[in-house]
């Protein structure tokens, strides 16, 4: 099985190690020169700091932590936006398949963790769910070409891309509002290793909410592949090890049922991706 690196919070004070099924070893106390998993990936460490861990007990139960985001200060979050063909139609403006692919950022504070809620904000209630892979880059570069895209991929983690619609239609071509509300959206539960063309060419992904599916789809149906997001982003922008690229969403969205399905305090989503695992999150409105 591959090694599970998670990033998570001790009484307040943050930590990353390898998640066991039933605790944590943690592995930032013994490496002060890595103070968090991205600077881990960007010395090429990942490998190094696993063997650390390997056969040791636990130093954390579960219930005395808090997942974090598995990369906690990522230098650029970038998301695929309307990336299935059935996504475009789901538009019904009769388009084809773009030339390009659409591209927003998200901040890290519009994640939270694994077994987590997702936060609705009183100003607006059209909280959605998206069920999507995020690559964590390992190796930097500009104008990667898309043969060489997966040398630079260290890891996978899963992503609930959680968006406000109403706030992404505030603009005629901006959709950034609506993506970055405080804790809207979620990564993890957990970095797996890039090691195999496979974890991306044969992947699916499967968005339950409730238990009832409303997502499932492979990524060998991606209009834009991976290999090709990395070569057209390193075009404009250099990669750097720990930016994340979210790689886009099945149709299946609550927006797109008649009438809309949004998420409501007390419902629970699950993404599912096999060799990845599950990322879990409950919904709660805003404390104010």
């Amino acid at each position: 099985m591959s090694p599970h690196f998670v990033s998570f919070s001790h009484n307040g004070q943050p930590g990353y190690g390898l998640h066991t099924g039933d605790g944590v070893i943690d592995l930032s106390r013994a490496n002060p020169q890595y103070p968090s998993l991205r600077d881990v990936i960007e010395a090429g460490a990942l490998k190094e700091v696993f063997l650390q861990g390997a056969g040791r007990a636990n130093d954390h139960a579960l219930d005395q932590i808090q997942l974090e985001m598995p990369i906690p200060n990522p230098g650029k979050i970038l998301c695929v936006g309307v990336n299935f063909p059935d996504r475009n139609a789901e538009y019904k403006d009769g388009s084809a398949q773009p030339k390009h692919m659409s591209l927003f950022p998200r901040f890290a504070s519009s994640f939270t963790g694994h077994d987590r809620p997702l936060i609705r904000p009183p100003e607006n209630h059209t909280l959605d769910y998206e069920g999507e892979i995020a690559v964590v880059i390992g190796k930097g570069g500009r104008r990667i070409k898309p043969e060489y895209a997966y040398d630079h991929i260290a890891a996978l983690t899963l992503c609930n891309e959680g968006t406000i619609r109403d706030w992404v239609r505030h603009a005629k071509f901006n959709v950034t509002q609506g993506k970055n509300w405080d804790n809207s959206g979620a990564m993890g539960p957990w970095l797996v290793p890039f090691t195999n063309p496979a974890q991306l060419d044969a992947a699916r992904i499967v968005t339950r909410v409730n238990g009832e599916v409303r997502q499932d789809d492979t990524l060998d149906r991606m209009m834009f592949p991976v290999r090709e997001e990395i070569a057209y982003i390193s075009t404009f922008t250099t990669l750097n090890p720990g930016d994340i690229i979210v790689t886009g969403t099945p149709t299946g969205a609550g927006a797109r049922f008649d009438p809309p399905r949004y998420l409501v305090p007390g419902d629970v989503v699950e993404i599912t991706v096999e060799g990845i695992g599950t990322l879990r999150n409950t919904v709660q409105d805003e404390v104010l």
